[in-house]
């Protein structure tokens, strides 16, 4: 949260930051404003195209609200950030990566609209115009980028991920894969499967432990098969 602290801030004259700094009134009427467009946005969405909408939907006047957010970019990198900031089971340091990505796209499905603001930031930072959405996505890929290096390294370390594929190159496309499927998903969820998809890509680059493991059957078929020709070579010599 101190990063879209710090670009509203910036943005602001001296005097604008000190009710949003020094005060605790300041801090929170910001954070009252940020906890109802969260709701709204999980609610209904990304609607509003223009600070001024997005003010009398909240029932705000657009002063306040641009006191506290300058620009439409920096209040939807600040609701973003919020609502990662208290979502408690997003990646962590532990565990399969796909497994993660599966449980990030189960819990989103109860949060459409943030989800699709999600979308909306990275369609907006890859056009002009949008610095605060584009250096928010570029650092965020970047952080996810190497967090899931790392979870797909250990498993490669577990037998879980083939070692012979490049962790980072498969984080990239994992990462991908989770927020193509998601935007399809949005477009299309009576069709879109974003965990079972995600499931398949886990079994494509699986290492020995983990088809060992998605095997039982087969494995307990080979053992018993191999046994019996162990019985039969003995028996015949």
């Amino acid at each position: 949260m101190s990063g879209a602290g710090d670009e509203s801030d910036a943005a602001g004259t001296e005097g604008d930051r000190s009710p949003r700094r020094g005060y605790p009134k300041g801090r929170q009427r910001r954070a009252q404003i940020l906890d109802r467009m969260i709701a709204m946005v999980a609610a209904r969405g990304v609607e509003a195209s223009s600070m001024r909408s997005v003010a009398d939907a909240l029932g705000v006047s657009h002063t306040a609200l641009r006191h506290y957010f300058p620009s439409r970019d920096e209040l939807l990198v600040a609701v973003y950030r919020e609502h990662d900031a208290r979502e408690t089971s997003g990646i962590t340091t532990a565990g399969p990566a796909v497994a993660q990505m599966r449980d990030s796209a189960a819990r989103n499905r109860s949060v459409p609209g943030l989800v699709e603001l999600y979308t909306t930031l990275s369609s907006d930072a890859i056009q002009g115009g949008h610095p605060v959405a584009r250096e928010f996505m570029t650092e965020r890929f970047r952080w996810l980028r190497s967090e899931v290096t790392k979870l797909v390294a250990a498993d490669q370390a577990a037998g879980r991920i083939r070692r012979d594929l490049d962790a980072r190159s498969i984080a990239t496309l994992l990462i991908a894969a989770s927020d193509g499927l998601q935007a399809q998903w949005l477009l299309d969820p009576a069709v879109v499967d974003t965990e079972r998809i995600l499931r398949l890509f886990g079994r494509l680059v699986a290492g020995a432990a983990d088809e060992a493991s998605a095997c039982p059957d087969t494995v307990a078929t080979t053992g018993t098969a191999a046994a019996a020709r162990t019985d039969t070579d003995t028996g015949s010599s």
